[in-house]
């Protein structure tokens, strides 16, 4: 893979590592000597250092190295301070419990912000770890706008899922994992599709944890194994062709930071039928871009119900709110660009305020 940007490998390599890894916990954890000294060698050359994330070497290294640096250090948490994930996964939560009160709470503590992307991520944030102190922000996020020709990209995903050629199609596209909530979905599609049957439902997405067969004798269960589509991963143009054929997009998730493919949906003139535990669902509410609702059967019922009761034009007026919606609050570009004037201001005052503290501590000196 080709970055646009010059990379410096810090971490550990080789079939040596990748034996020993399974071994010792502290290399899962990311370990690695090189990584603090390289920083603490390097900052200087950088105006700003990003963090991206926690529960890693990568983010107390850096604490390490740059704690007493005059170079800034910012802090993308990602979602990683969520509760859901405490409730969800209570032995890793007693070991993380441990970590934050020895280690991490000081990565938050000393950064020159902490960095969230939604509202409700920093509400969130607060309720995970004692003690909790961070100089906070909220900033943007997103992803790229759409592109390519529609009609090329339609024709590609009706060539990997050809079942689903001249149906209403409701899109879910996203990892098929216990916490997107596949089950709740494909309960409540059951719920529905004899009332709209010329609705089916396509569970795009890979895989990860063996979950898939599982949820498709569900689906059997239910009577709707036929009306419910299973492409795999989709890619590139079969992916955007996905949600060019859909009426609409869910994401009936129990826990999500962003929701990157919300937003790609949104981008894609669709609405969207989220749960109240995807962090974006205050700004889809307030722009009337889509349905939001508990993630629960009936709830998810509820909002499938809507959305397919409504007229062509009517979602269409939706999907309309939703492209412009994407447009002011996700596209990429304008985000970063934001993101780095908010720094460059940062890095600018912090000097200026440098330089005042010097300029006034020179005038107390005594004369001579």
């Amino acid at each position: 893979m080709q970055a646009p940007v010059p990379v410096f490998s810090v971490g550990l390599s080789g079939p040596v590592f990748a034996w020993l890894r399974k071994l010792i916990p502290l290399l899962r954890y990311g370990y690695t000597p090189h990584l603090t000294h390289w920083l603490t060698k390097n900052a200087d050359h950088y105006d700003a250092v990003i963090v991206n994330g926690l529960w890693n070497y990568a983010s107390f290294g850096a604490w390490r190295a740059l704690r007493k640096s005059s170079t800034p250090y910012f802090v993308f948490t990602h979602g990683m301070l969520d509760p859901w994930f405490n409730r969800a996964y209570p032995i890793k939560t007693v070991f993380k419990t441990i970590h934050w009160k020895l280690f991490e709470h000081r990565v938050l503590r000393d950064a020159a912000l902490v960095l969230f992307t939604t509202e409700e991520e920093r509400a969130l944030a607060r309720r995970s770890f004692a003690p909790y102190h961070a100089q906070e922000l909220v900033v943007g996020y997103g992803t790229h706008d759409i592109g390519g020709h529609p009609e090329t990209q339609i024709a590609t995903f009706s060539a990997t899922c050809p079942a689903a050629k001249n149906r209403k199609l409701i899109l879910f596209l996203s990892r098929i994992h216990e916490k997107k909530g596949v089950d709740l979905l494909i309960d409540a599609f059951a719920r529905i599709a004899g009332e709209y049957t010329d609705f089916d439902l396509v569970v795009a997405g890979p895989d990860q944890v063996g979950l898939q067969a599982q949820l498709e004798s569900l689906a059997a269960k239910r009577g709707v194994a036929t009306r419910i589509h299973w492409p795999g991963m989709l890619t590139g143009d079969a992916k955007w062709g996905a949600f060019r054929a859909a009426e609409f997009f869910v994401l009936p998730s129990h826990q999500e930071n962003f929701g990157i493919v919300v937003a790609e949906a949104m981008a894609s003139s669709r609405p969207v039928l989220i749960t109240d535990k995807v962090n974006i669902w205050r700004e889809i509410e307030a722009d009337d871009a889509g349905i939001v609702v508990n993630d629960e059967t009936a709830a998810i019922e509820s909002g499938l119900r809507r959305l397919c009761s409504m007229n062509t034009k009517e979602r269409e007026a939706m999907g309309e709110r939703a492209r412009k919606s994407f447009l002011a609050r996700y596209a990429i570009e304008n985000n970063a660009m934001s993101l780095l004037a908010m720094i460059q201001n940062f890095t600018q005052g912090e000097t200026e305020r440098q330089a005042s503290c010097d300029r006034n501590e020179y005038t107390r000196l005594p004369s001579r």
